[in-house]
């Protein structure tokens, strides 16, 4: 009997090839919908068998790779871009208990990311009578969130941009400021940074940048 590492059969490796192609469909195209970047990778490669077809956290890694081999300098200037305008919008919404989440926090974030914030507060109102205030022109949704494995809510959801960028706010009730709804690739509390952990990744890049 031979002993040694196993070769990875031909599923391991079509779901290893369908999160490569969905992480360059992702960073490349705009795509956000890992589902979505994930269906149409497997219809370019032509694979079929649903068993193939690679998960959330597979696909969020091989955007991690391919953004560490491809990215380079650029993705870090853009990242960083990102990030100083989620630091203005953390500063504009304060009194909301603000929270940024999402890709422009984890690093994941490209040029066709927006900038994903909670904001926490019992009067939306005072939310968008703020935008109308700054003459920023917003468009209204709905967001679904998984407070935990059962249990799914919806949420109203606001969208502008500011340069270019856009600027999403999901705006949640105020005792949902310490029950952070749960990621979806880990099914774990999402990660959110208040404004001051966003004002210290800044000066963190800024400090390496020096070097």
């Amino acid at each position: 009997m031979r002993h040694g590492s196993r070769r990875p059969g031909p599923a391991s490796d079509a779901r290893r090839r369908i999160a490569a192609a969905a992480a360059r469909l992702i960073s490349e195209s705009g795509l956000r919908d890992y589902r979505a970047a994930r269906d149409k990778a497997a219809a370019q490669l032509g694979i079929r068998d649903r068993a193939s077809l690679p998960d959330a956290r597979e696909i969020d890694a091989a955007l991690r790779e391919h953004q560490r081999l491809f990215g380079g300098e650029r993705h870090g200037q853009c990242l960083q871009r990102l990030r100083e305008h989620a630091y203005e919008a953390l500063r504009l919404f304060a009194a909301h208990e603000p929270r940024l989440v999402g890709a422009v926090l984890d690093g994941s974030a490209d040029a066709h990311s927006a900038v994903c914030l909670h904001l926490h507060t019992e009067r939306p109102l005072e939310v968008t009578n703020l935008l109308a205030e700054r003459g920023i022109a917003w468009s209204r949704s709905a967001r679904r969130l998984r407070l935990a494995r059962d249990t799914v809510r919806e949420f109203p959801s606001l969208r502008f941009d500011v340069d270019g960028t856009t600027i999403d706010l999901t705006l949640l009730p105020f005792d949902l400021l310490r029950q952070a709804p749960l990621d979806r690739t880990s099914d774990q509390p999402m990660r959110r940074a208040t404004l001051a952990a966003v004002e210290a990744l800044l000066a963190a890049a800024d400090t390496g940048a020096a070097r």
